[in-house]
Formats: structure tokens, C-alpha cells, sequence
């Protein structure tokens, strides 16, 4: 019932809804009010038809029309009228109803067939052709010849041919009227078309046969109506300038030579002349039929008449077109590129298709590389030359440091180590690379610049002079960067890359601006949330190659992350390709003798206790979000992530307890439990968590129920403290069995093998950091199989991010994983179904 009052109405009382009671009664009316709605809301935005044509129309089928944009819903007509209109829908669906027919085994079939010699009509032929195999045509006249209920051909059984046939034609001209003069013959075999109605077929007809079940087969160069490469447009030739000296670099111009081409024939203008002067959309160039596209014409008169000397085209430019990507000159389409000489040296090893020669192991290279890395260190000495940057993106534990090593030794032992190398890295791994540097290439000079006694200004120019490599961390590159911007670099290299994702942070805005010829990257993941951070890496590597940040989302990260467009991942894949080197320790063609990694999900309940702080923080908490809005509804969101992955580790640490004996956690029962098993295995662990508070809570735990000393890396440790640490848990067969590490500070960088147990207490939910978390242990240098183990709180959030984020990781591995930002673009009933409590979960607190 509806209350009114004041002459206005108010809320309902009572509201009541009469269903249908009938499932398909109801889904009809649903799809019926739908598309009506379609409908109607795509005809207010354009006009439906013309007046005049409007005005032509059969009274009927235009009131119909009209009340497709108008509230009426009724056609006022006799029963002629009404004919008419039904025959008017008739004909309009029957295309559907062509295909509602079910898929028959044979179909009709349009074969477009070029003019014979010396005439001027093309010919569209009619076929029956077998559904499961397009080569299998019967033409007409066979069909016409055996009027018979069934019949045999080449060992296939076509059913009522004739009659299949014919409403195949009927379809097919109704589409296209032009073939209907055609089917008033008594046996149809074909219809011939003027060069017009051919051009008309291929461009407008074909597809719509297609879309309505017919078959269509076009001459084979006249196929592909998408690309370029039967267009008109320039064939390039490029090799290097002669005269060049010293390394090239993405925007060297190079010698080049351009040839009109169509269709995959190159053409002189005169020859050019002469199709245009045919006058026709379809020309024959050596028995081959193209397209001459009118506007393409213009275009091509226009480069011949303003085509200067300076045109120009740079290495980039061949880079991308090597790749496939699509580019014009002066507004033609490049149809076909060629390299030579060094050139194409430079691109058949940039796209595997030309071995790099190997780079030998450097004579003071205090070790052997693998065959592996000797590639990739030949693969930097490669591309140095040329001048263009590089991302060695090998696997975590595969040994990008040794590599790198390897090259700039080898480049000081060829006397080509003209300046020196600015090395930027995590300040926790400082102390790690000095150590590696000396340790593999003693003879190259290292300067650590770091602490509060280093030096600025000319004293650090004067001291940069007498070294091979300095070392920096990326926390000192802005605010040092007047002196570091003093110094002419040969190499800027930036190891854990991805710390310059953000291009507006300051650190990435200083390194952009360091002077140097060659750039690398080292990183263990190229994509972590998002493909914008892969176009960091590679802008700071080749500044402009992808072109600016709009850009690349707008043409590749919208298209391949929003909707899985495949053709602009491929195009992409092809571009960054050239610059990206990765190869995983999973692959038996790289590494052999590297031992399984075993990677399991322990599933752990919830205490009593817990699972009442946890239903109590969800529903306060939404409550609060509910009535948010923009930046500070995110924000509330991400701090509810936090509480409740602290109460799923423990409850004294959102409680911020100063102990854990009062409280309770599954979790950690289970960790107790498994860290007793490997200890008395003689095994050693590493245990990441990102809650610094609760490492130290944990390790107080551990040293109390174990009895054994447990060291606890994280932001807080100082530089020596963590040199200790590592080499006595690595070196010391004495030394503390068991490492706890905060995410960040002991993440990446370090090498620590003698574990082969990684506990991922609580989750970063984001594969790439977690992976190589866990490849401080599963590297090179590790002897036994090492055993990863992700705890996740069943009936919580983690577990069903959990399940959310092992369904999404193809991203990283597809172009070259998610982190929890996009969980604050939920809506609140979205977070309520992701943060509910399953109270199943729950566990007595007699079992932990």
C-alpha cells in the first residue's frame, strides 16, 4: 500500500512484487525488458532513419519503427499491413534463424574468383562446403546434376544438397541483392560482379555472410583486410653509417633506402602511375590481386611531391619495425623492412634469431661461470657496445651478480672501462656487493658510498678517479645528486630495479638523471603489480622507446590488463623483448644440478579468541567504511588488512601485548610444531613476516621454547649487525638454525643457503616479493631440496585471497604479482563476502 500525504508520495508500508512462478516465463520477461531497454537506450542517441526513407516505408513497419523511440506500444494496421510487417521481420531475422536451424554438416559456400585474362568481371562461385574441413567444396553444378536426397562425395554423405543449397542462396541474397538476378536461373551456379561490386563484396558483404553462418573464401592476397602488409606503403632497407664511431644508442640515424611496395611487390612511380590511372580498388600486380585504397593514393601523391632529402630513420625506429610494431614515414605504412650488415647482426641477436658470440670467463674472474652466464654476461658486453640499456631479469638465485661482475671485468681486462660504474642498490646489500666484487674480481677498484663520513663535491670527484665501480644506495642517489650528476658514468646500473617503479618518487627522478652511456637493470621480476612499472624499468633503461607514461596505457597496459587483448601483449612481448633477458632455475636447459623446491600451503584454524577479534573488528569496521568515501575509504580498508592479518598471526600482537603467554594462535602452534621436525632433521629455516613487532615478539617465543639463540633481521639492524648475522648463519655450523626476516629488509639481496626451509608466516599477497623472499634459499649454492611453507588462516581473508590471488598470476610470466591495493576498489558487500568469518574455522581451545 502507498501512504499520501501533503499531496506528495511517500515510502511504501507494504510493497508486493507478483513474480511469475514459471523459471522460463520469468528469464523471458527478464531478457525481453532488457534488450527492449537496449534498445531503445541506443536509438535515442542516433536518429533511426532518414524521413524520406522513413516516409517510404509500409504503415505498419513504420509506426513499428516509430514506437521504438516513443512510449506507444501499439501498431494501428489491417491485416495486409500486418503481413507485411510480419514479412519485413521475416526477413530481417533470417540470418539467425539460419544458424537456430542447428549446424548442418554442409553449408553454402561463396567462392570469390578473380577475372580470367583479358576480362574485366570477377566471378562468385557457389559451393557447398563441409563444416568440419573448409577445403571440402562441392560445387554447384555437381549439386545440381544429382537431384537426390543424399548425396556421396568423396566418401562424405551430404543430406538434402539441393535444398541446403538453396536456403543458403536465399540468405545470401537477401544480404546482398546483387546476387538475386542470379537465382532467377533454373540451376544457380554463380554470379558475376563488376570491380566495384568485387571491392563492395570484400569489404562490406564477406563478413556478414560469415557472421550468418555462410562460408566465404577470398583470393588469398586479398584476405587479410586488418594489416598492412597488402597495402600500399614503403619497403625500408637500413643498415649503420659507415663512419659511425663509438656506441650507437636508440636515436643514432642510420643509412636507409625506401622502395614504394603493394601487396608485397615493389612498384617504380611510373608503375605507380599506372594503377592509379586503372582507376580501380583491386589491381593486379604479377598475378597477384590488391588493394589500392583511395585514401592510400592520396597519401603517396603527396610524399612524392613533398618528400625532402632529411628524412631520417634511427635505430629505434628499426627496432620497432624489426619487432613488428607498426610505424609510417611521412604518413605511408612501412610494409616491409630489411637490415644489413651490422645492423641486422644488432637485430638477429636482440630476437634470438643470430647466436651472441660468447664472452670468455675474464682471466682475474675468481671463479667459473656457468655456460649460462656467459651468455648473459656476453649479452650486456652486446648491447654496451651498442649503447643501448639492458634488464637481466634471470630468476632470482641464477647469479645476475656474478654476471655482472664478469662483464665489467672483462670490460676493464679490453681497456674499454673508459669510466667508471655507479652501481645503486638496497642500502641492506651494500656491504653484500662490496663483499661479492672483491671476492670475484679483486682487481677492479670498489668505493662504497655510504654513512656519514662520505665524501661530496670535488673530494668525491677526485675520489671516483681512482675506482672501477661505486657502490650507492638509492635512499642517497637525491640527495646526493649534485655530485653524483658530476661525474661522467660509462654504466648506471640499478640492482632491485623495481625500487624505481614510481617515476614521480625522488630516487627514480634522480637516477633518470644521471649522466652515463649504458644503463642496466637488474631485477628478479620486471612486472610486479602492474605493466606500468615494467614501462618504468624500460623507460629508465631506453628513454622513449615505449613512448611516454599515456601513452603506453594507454596502448598496451588498458588493452592487456582491462580486457586480455592478446595482439597488443604479443606486440608488446615483441618490443621489450630485445632488452629483457630472463631465464628461470625451473628450466632444466639452464641449470641442471639445482636441487626441487616443494612448495605447500599450510592451512591453520582459528583460536577462540581470535575468531571473536576478528568478527568484531569486521563488523565495527565496516560499519566505518560503509559511510567513507575516496582516499580515506582506501585507507581505512588497507588498515583493516593489517588488524586482521595480525590477529590471524596472534592475538597479543594486535592487542600489542608485551608477551604471547595469555593468548593463543593456531598459527603459531603449527610453525612450533613443523620447526621442532626440521631442527631435529638437522634442517636450518628462514621465517619472513612484514610486522617488524611481531618478529620480535616471535623470537623471544622461539629462544624460550627452543633454547636455541635465533637472530631476527629487519629495518632496525644495524649494517654490521646484519653482516654478523648472515655469515654466521651461513658459516657457522654452530651458529642459530633459525632466521626471522622482516619482508623488506631481508627480502632481496641476500644469500642464504644453508636454509632449506622458508616459512612465509603471514602474506604479503604478492607472488613476485614472496618468490623472492623464498630464493634467498633456493639458489645457487644450494646442495638439499629446499621446502617452502605459506600459512594461511582458513575461513578468513587469507584464505580466500589466497584462492584469488593463485587464479591471477599469469600477468609477470605472460610479458616478461599482485599486491592489496585492489582490494580497496571492492565494494562493501564485496569486502563483506571477502572479510566474513566461516566460523567452521573455529578451533577448541583444548587443541592448540
Amino acid at each position: 500500500e502507498w501512504g499520501v500525504g501533503s499531496g506528495e508520495e511517500s515510502s511504501p508500508s507494504i510493497m508486493y512484487v507478483d513474480f511469475p512462478t514459471e523459471p522460463q516465463e520469468l528469464l523471458l520477461g527478464f531478457l525481453n525488458s532488457t534488450i527492449d531497454a537496449q534498445v531503445r537506450e541506443m536509438l535515442a542517441s542516433q536518429p533511426l532513419l532518414e524521413t524520406r526513407v522513413m516516409a517510404s516505408l509500409p504503415s505498419a513497419v513504420r509506426q513499428w519503427l516509430q514506437g521504438l523511440t516513443s512510449a506507444s506500444h501499439t501498431v494501428n494496421a489491417d491485416a495486409m499491413e500486418v503481413e507485411r510487417l510480419e514479412a519485413a521481420l521475416k526477413s530481417w531475422t533470417m540470418p539467425l534463424q539460419y544458424q537456430l536451424v542447428g549446424k548442418p554438416s554442409f553449408r553454402a559456400c561463396f567462392q570469390l574468383l578473380p577475372p580470367a585474362s583479358g576480362a574485366t568481371d570477377w566471378i562468385l562461385a557457389y559451393f557447398l562446403q563441409a563444416a568440419d574441413d573448409e577445403n571440402l567444396l562441392v560445387d554447384a553444378a555437381t549439386i545440381w546434376h544429382h537431384p537426390v536426397e543424399q548425396l556421396v562425395y568423396q566418401n562424405r554423405t551430404i543430406d538434402q544438397p539441393q535444398e541446403t543449397l538453396l536456403r543458403g542462396l536465399g540468405l545470401a541474397s537477401r544480404l546482398y541483392p546483387v546476387l538475386t538476378p542470379s537465382l532467377e536461373t533454373e540451376y544457380p551456379q554463380c554470379c558475376r560482379l563488376n570491380p566495384l561490386q568485387a571491392y563492395e563484396f570484400i569489404k562490406s558483404v564477406a563478413w556478414r555472410f560469415e557472421d550468418s553462418g555462410l562460408g566465404v573464401i577470398l583470393p588469398p592476397s586479398l584476405t587479410n583486410r586488418e594489416g598492412w602488409a597488402n597495402r600500399l606503403g614503403l619497403k625500408i632497407s637500413a643498415e649503420t653509417q659507415k663512419k659511425k664511431q663509438g656506441r650507437l644508442g636508440l636515436q643514432s640515424l642510420l643509412n636507409f633506402q625506401w622502395q614504394l611496395a603493394i601487396g608485397g611487390q615493389t612498384i617504380s612511380k611510373t608503375e605507380f602511375n599506372k594503377l592509379v590511372a586503372l582507376n580501380s580498388p583491386l589491381v593486379e600486380i604479377n598475378g597477384e590481386w590488391v588493394e589500392l585504397r583511395p585514401q592510400d593514393i592520396k597519401t603517396a601523391q603527396t610524399f612524392f611531391a613533398s618528400r625532402k632529402d632529411e628524412m631520417t630513420l634511427s635505430l629505434e625506429d628499426a627496432l620497432r619495425l624489426s619487432s613488428g610494431d607498426t610505424q609510417a614515414i611521412e604518413k605511408l605504412p612501412v610494409v616491409s623492412f630489411e637490415a644489413s650488415g651490422t645492423l641486422q647482426e644488432l637485430i638477429g641477436a636482440l630476437t634470438n634469431n643470430q647466436a651472441i658470440s660468447p664472452l670468455p670467463t675474464p682471466a682475474n674472474f675468481q671463479g667459473q661461470l656457468r655456460p649460462y652466464q656467459e651468455r648473459g654476461a656476453a649479452w650486456l658486453a652486446f648491447l654496451e657496445r651498442w649503447g643501448l640499456g639492458a634488464c637481466l631479469a634471470d630468476d632470482m638465485g641464477l647469479g645476475k651478480t656474478v654476471q655482472l661482475i664478469a662483464f665489467l671485468l672483462y670490460l676493464k681486462e679490453q681497456d674499454a672501462l673508459e669510466n667508471p660504474t655507479l652501481l645503486v642498490c638496497p642500502t641492506s646489500i651494500l656491504g653484500n656487493w662490496e663483499r661479492e666484487i672483491k671476492k670475484f674480481a679483486p682487481t677492479l677498484k670498489v668505493l662504497q658510498h655510504h654513512g656519514d663520513k662520505r665524501l661530496k663535491g670535488k673530494a668525491f670527484v677526485e675520489a671516483v678517479k681512482k675506482h672501477d665501480v661505486i657502490i650507492t644506495s638509492y635512499s642517497l642517489v637525491h640527495r646526493d645528486i649534485k655530485s653524483l650528476q658530476s661525474v661522467d658514468w660509462q654504466t648506471v646500473v640499478l640492482d632491485e630495479a623495481q625500487n624505481v617503479k614510481n617515476t614521480e618518487a625522488k630516487q627514480s627522478q634522480a637516477v633518470r638523471g644521471l649522466k652515463t652511456t649504458f644503463r642496466i637493470a637488474l631485477t628478479g621480476t620486471p612486472v610486479e603489480n602492474k605493466l606500468q612499472e615494467l614501462w618504468s624499468i624500460l623507460d629508465f633503461l631506453n628513454p622513449g622507446y615505449l613512448g611516454n607514461r599515456q601513452f603506453f596505457q594507454r596502448r598496451f597496459a588498458m588493452p592487456i590488463e582491462k580486457y586480455g587483448d592478446t595482439a597488443s601483449l604479443n606486440q608488446l612481448r615483441g618490443l621489450v623483448q630485445p632488452f629483457i633477458l630472463r631465464r628461470l632455475k625451473t628450466d632444466r636447459d639452464i641449470i641442471q644440478d639445482l636441487p626441487e623446491k616443494q612448495e605447500m600451503t599450510v592451512f591453520c584454524g582459528l583460536a577462540a579468541e581470535q575468531a571473536a577479534l576478528y568478527q568484531q573488528v569486521v563488523e565495527a569496521s565496516l560499519v566505518e567504511i560503509e559511510s567513507a568515501e575516496g582516499l580515506q575509504r582506501r585507507g581505512m580498508i588497507l588498515a583493516l588488512l593489517v588488524k586482521l592479518k595480525q590477529i590471524c598471526n596472534h592475538p597479543a600482537q594486535y592487542l600489542k601485548a608485551a608477551t604471547l603467554q595469555e593468548h593463543n594462535s593456531a598459527k603459531l602452534q603449527r610453525l612450533d610444531e613443523m620447526l621442532n621436525v626440521a631442527l631435529e632433521e638437522g634442517d636450518r629455516a628462514l621465517i619472513f613476516t612484514q610486522f617488524a613487532e611481531w618478529g620480535k615478539l616471535l623470537k623471544a617465543h622461539l629462544q624460550q621454547t627452543l633454547g636455541k639463540e635465533i637472530f631476527f633481521l629487519y629495518g632496525g639492524s644495524t649494517k654490521k649487525q646484519r653482516e654478523e648475522m648472515i655469515d654466521r648463519f651461513q658459516h657457522d655450523p654452530q651458529g642459530p638454525p633459525i632466521m626471522i626476516l622482516s619482508l623488506k629488509a631481508g627480502g632481496v639481496g641476500l644469500n642464504l643457503t644453508r636454509a632449506n626451509h622458508v616459512f612465509h608466516f603471514d602474506r604479503w599477497w604478492n607472488p613476485a616479493v614472496e618468490n623472492q623472499a623464498t630464493d634467498r634459499v633456493f639458489r645457487i649454492g644450494q646442495t638439499r631440496n629446499v621446502q617452502v611453507h605459506k600459512f594461511v588462516c582458513t575461513g578468513t581473508l587469507e584464505e580466500k585471497i589466497h584462492d584469488m590471488i593463485e587464479s591471477k598470476k599469469q600477468l609477470a610470466e605472460q610479458v616478461v604479482g599482485a599486491g592489496e591495493e585492489w582490494l580497496t576498489e571492492m565494494n562493501t558487500d564485496q569486502l563483506r563476502d571477502l572479510l566474513i568469518l566461516d566460523r567452521s574455522a573455529i578451533i577448541d581451545e583444548d587443541e592448540v
